[in-house]
């Protein structure tokens, strides 16, 4: 990673890094334009260059610091001996707000998995390989099926509730897109979050 942005102070390196990943996460690489992201980030062109290389650089050291950063306060921090489904998650959902909180597009911006930029794209294909996800089998991995009604098809009702999962996530994520400051009522998602996990469980559960 680039030592200068890692030295940057705090509060530059944060308006520069999410200027960026919302400009990325809207545009994508080929449309995004760092005069907008250095004009969000209140620093000049100039400056930020003296930061990072070039675009590629801004968007790959971006990739690999949203990678690291997901790794350490979302993946890593995720409790998965708990076996309630809906708990866990639940404690998905906490983590990710908690996320959020601090860069509100770094999931938009961790969809970005093509660009025009075949070079670009070798990159991330590399960087992909080695790439801890939260992916569908670890989240329903060892979960108590004991909990489900008689009578369910365990896998069918897992697909099921992992589509609520996604919805609601796109959800989250189309709120944070429409947004004119990024200020999301974090209280009312949680909210709103308890309601549909007990009303799921009101469905799969005994």
């Amino acid at each position: 990673m680039h030592t200068k942005m890692l030295n940057l102070e705090s509060k530059r390196r944060e308006a520069i890094l999410n200027a960026a990943l919302k400009e990325f996460a809207l545009k994508g690489f080929d449309d995004a334009s760092t005069n907008t992201i250095a004009k969000e980030s209140g620093i000049s062109k100039g400056l930020m260059f003296h930061y990072v290389n070039s675009k590629k650089d801004l968007f790959l050291f971006l990739y690999d610091y949203c990678t690291a950063m997901i790794d350490k306060e979302y993946v890593d921090l995720m409790n998965f001996d708990e076996r309630d489904i809906f708990e866990r998650l639940r404690q998905s959902y906490l983590l990710q707000l908690e996320l959020l909180q601090k860069h509100p597009w770094i999931f938009e911006f961790n969809k970005i998995c093509i660009t025009e930029s075949d070079e670009i794209n070798k990159e991330l294909e590399e960087r992909q390989k080695g790439k801890q996800a939260l992916c569908y089998e670890k989240m329903f991995d060892s979960i108590d099926e004991s909990r489900f009604r008689d009578g369910l098809d365990i896998e069918r009702c897992k697909q099921l509730i992992f589509w609520a999962n996604v919805g609601f996530t796109n959800e989250i994520l189309e709120e944070i897109r429409n947004s004119s400051n990024n200020e999301l009522d974090y209280d009312m998602i949680i909210a709103k979050l308890d309601g549909y996990l007990n009303e799921l469980r009101k469905i799969f559960y005994k």
